[in-house]
């Protein structure tokens, strides 16, 4: 028997804390009592006074699908409180099948390793189930589980191809959406700014959801945009949930770029008035003022089709047509560049020796000192690179952000991978949220500006979470759920990660346990992968 005594239980209801003790046993939460009503005899003690005793933090937006193939410690996210990660935005590498040719197109350059082995491996993940069981099976530190990506299903019937997809496509696409919701799918992740999934009409989204709701399931999104048709993007997702009942998140909700700073307001009128309609809509966050994301959302969209953006880059006239769109944004897509402007784009990922003088340094600073403008330094450095530079792009503003966070229905997410720093080399910046974003809602925000309480808080990072994914068993400190915990020192609780200096851990967060093992002791990460696959609880398809 283990006994956690005295610490401050934020169950993640959102009620107001009070001491007490918890005893587990095996990978559950067996009693939760008054502080010291609890025997000690032949128990295990561990003493939580002045602590914070909560449940693990649940990320909904977790791209640790790559960082998970060498390495699942999960340390940057462990550092934080995390114990489950649910990953799936735009893409997963399973299943493999359909007109799907490369699983991990951009990401090859990041895997370590035989590529052939591993491209044997995926390969064998025809359903979308194998890849979670293969990940279950090596063994994480945290629980995972996954929406199937959005851009997945659209290229495992149509590829890469620009247009509206065929009846036939689209039967194919929801075949393959009914399989991965019997494996266990979380529902459809689409991210409607990146190819292929940019390429789907609101019709083909429509078809596709009446799938993931006849199995309960949940559309999760990256709105078509974030920026001057943010409205119209929410207006979309609305109007799919009111067409198919399908449950809606919204990716990291934000207005980005000045000019459109005041609709937030208006996106939250939106949002209260869907939902006072009966309409299940509800939206995740990350604290920060800059997004994270390739060079290539300053390109046009249909430069990527058919998969040929680096024939494109290399071909003159091609070339020049996307350099005009650049400089000419249409009404039709988002040009990150242009609207947070060359000097708020700052050049994170670069792996060129010869280009890691830029790392840090905006892309307007760059252009200058090579005697450019924006657009040809953004093209060069792709088409040298070969691969989507991530950038951060600084577009938010710090009212919103706290605006955004004291809404009843807002939860947190990381938008960003598990990661040990020490493990990352030389291939450039990652964003602080992958080192800081919980940390940086308990310390800086709850504690230290008092924008939410930090039981709201918690919430926000737990039974909010877990409600939204159906899960049923953990989430909550209760009798029977399973121990995924955090004990945390509330006056020092604080992340580190800067945007100059990101690759730093969080502090403060003392022991986490994950089914009942401990996988972060006095703030040491333990080694153990008690981690497990935890999948959907669909109506079709019930789960033990």
């Amino acid at each position: 028997m283990l006994l956690i005594a005295g610490g401050r239980i934020i169950d993640g209801t959102g009620n107001p804390w009070f001491y007490g003790d918890v005893v587990l046993d095996g990978d559950s939460i067996a009693r939760i009592a008054p502080a010291g009503s609890v025997s000690r005899t032949g128990a295990e003690i561990i003493d939580a006074t002045g602590m914070v005793l909560c449940p693990g933090f649940i990320d909904i937006q977790s791209h640790s699908i790559v960082p998970f193939l060498s390495d699942r410690r999960s340390l940057s996210k462990i550092t934080q409180g995390v114990t489950t990660e649910i990953m799936g935005e735009a893409w997963t590498p399973s299943p493999f099948g359909g007109r799907i040719e490369e699983p991990f197109r951009e990401s090859w350059p990041s895997i370590p390793g035989d590529h052939a082995a591993w491209r044997d491996l995926v390969r064998s993940w025809t359903r979308f189930g194998d890849w979670l069981a293969w990940l279950e099976e090596q063994g994480s530190s945290v629980n995972v589980g996954s929406f199937i990506g959005g851009g997945t299903v659209r290229e495992w019937g149509k590829g890469l191809a620009l247009g509206d997809a065929t009846t036939h496509e689209v039967a194919a696409m929801t075949a393959m959406l009914a399989e991965a919701m019997e494996d266990g799918a979380f529902g459809i992740a689409t991210a409607l700014i990146y190819p292929p999934g940019c390429y789907a009409g609101t019709e083909e989204l429509v078809a596709l959801c009446e799938v993931v709701a006849a199995y309960r399931g949940v559309h999760i999104t990256h709105l078509r945009s974030e920026e001057s048709r943010l409205l119209e993007g929410l207006d979309e997702a609305i109007e799919i949930a009111r067409r198919t009942g399908v449950a809606t998140e919204i990716y990291h909700l934000k207005a980005a770029g000045r000019p459109n700073w005041e609709k937030m307001p208006e996106v939250i009128r939106r949002i209260d008035a869907a939902r006072a309609d009966g309409i299940d809509v509800t939206a995740d966050m990350y604290p920060y003022v800059a997004a994270g994301t390739g060079l290539a959302t300053c390109l046009p969209p249909w430069a990527e089709a058919d998969g040929r953006l680096w024939d494109n880059l290399r071909d003159p006239v091609i070339r020049a047509r996307i350099r005009q769109a650049m400089l000419e944004p249409a009404t039709d897509w988002e040009n990150l560049g242009a609207s947070a402007g060359p000097e708020g784009v700052i050049l994170a990922g670069l792996r060129k020796p010869e280009h890691v003088k830029y790392l840090g340094r905006s892309l307007s600073d760059v252009s200058t000192e090579r005697g450019q403008a924006w657009v040809d330094t953004a093209l060069d450095l792709l088409e040298a690179e070969g691969q989507n530079v991530f950038c951060f792009y600084f577009e938010m503003s710090e009212d919103n952000l706290r605006r955004q966070m004291r809404q009843p229905w807002m939860k947190f997410s990381t938008d960003a991978g598990g990661v040990d720093p020490e493990r990352l080399g030389d291939d450039g910046l990652l964003h602080p949220r992958a080192f800081g974003t919980y940390t940086r809602v308990l310390g800086h925000y709850a504690r230290d500006e008092g924008v939410i309480p930090l039981e709201d808080a918690i919430r926000k990072m737990t039974s909010a979470v877990a409600d939204r994914l159906y899960l049923r068993d953990r989430g909550l400190l209760r009798e029977g759920m399973k121990a995924d915990l955090v004990i945390f020192d509330p006056v020092t609780v604080r992340d580190h990660a800067t945007f100059d200096n990101p690759h730093q851990l969080s502090t403060g967060i003392r022991d986490v346990w994950v089914n009942g093992v401990p996988v972060l002791r006095n703030g040491m990460h333990t080694g153990a992968t008690p981690g497990r696959w935890v999948r959907a609880r669909t109506s079709r398809n019930p789960r033990s």
